[in-house]
């Protein structure tokens, strides 16, 4: 557990690069496990600001909701540069995270969440990027989902998707669906499904596996 040895002090800060996001060049040093300091490390952090991500699920019908769009990081990979993924978006200054995932979602899949609530929060990436995540389940009624979604003025051109469970987990074990926060979202779905579903009376509950 973290303890008054984990120090670490930051000796210099630039802005690297300032665009449509923000590279800050860090030079620092922090206490070291065997004891005394590092040396002088230079690090750069890639600064993008917190997000949300929302698993939107219908229980009843069983079915995910996910959208599809053209991803600029896998432009270096010969994956396919279109992914699915869950609903997500950038908390803006003076937002919350809840009213963030209620806009994300009526903008990236035109739906109104029915319930709405925290599941967790994690880092993307700690090792160079500053972005943390919270992630929300949202109960939905996924035959109100569809069409082509996004704000003109973002750039944005999304493509709802609507799939049973077992479709949309298998393509998290085939690799089709790549992206670490669907990915995580869709198995929390899978270790939390059952339990979403008997908390409404009169739903089908799958067959034993």
């Amino acid at each position: 557990m973290p303890n008054q040895d984990y120090l670490y002090q930051i000796l210099a800060e630039e802005v690297a690069y300032q665009g449509f996001f923000r590279l800050i060049r860090f030079k620092l040093r922090h206490t070291l496990f065997r004891g005394g300091w590092s040396k002088v490390l230079t690090r750069e952090l890639f600064c993008r600001g917190n997000c949300v991500a929302v698993v939107a699920y219908d229980p009843i019908a069983d079915r995910v909701v996910l959208i599809e769009q053209f991803r600029v990081g896998a432009l270096p990979q010969a994956d396919p540069k279109w992914m699915l993924e869950i609903v997500a978006g950038a908390i803006e200054e003076g937002e919350t995270a809840e009213e963030v995932a209620r806009r994300e979602l009526l903008e990236e899949a035109g739906l109104s969440p029915i319930e709405l609530r925290l599941i967790t929060e994690f880092y993307t990436s700690p090792g160079g990027s500053s972005e943390k995540i919270s992630l929300f389940y949202a109960r939905v009624d996924a035959a109100q989902a569809g069409g082509i979604h996004g704000l003109d003025a973002e750039g944005e051109d999304i493509r709802v998707h609507v799939f049973g469970f077992e479709e949309a987990f298998a393509m998290v074990e085939s690799g089709r669906i790549n992206s670490g926060i669907p990915i995580l979202g869709l198995q929390w779905l899978a270790l939390n499904r059952e339990r979403l579903r008997q908390a409404l009376p009169g739903t089908p509950q799958a067959a034993p596996g």
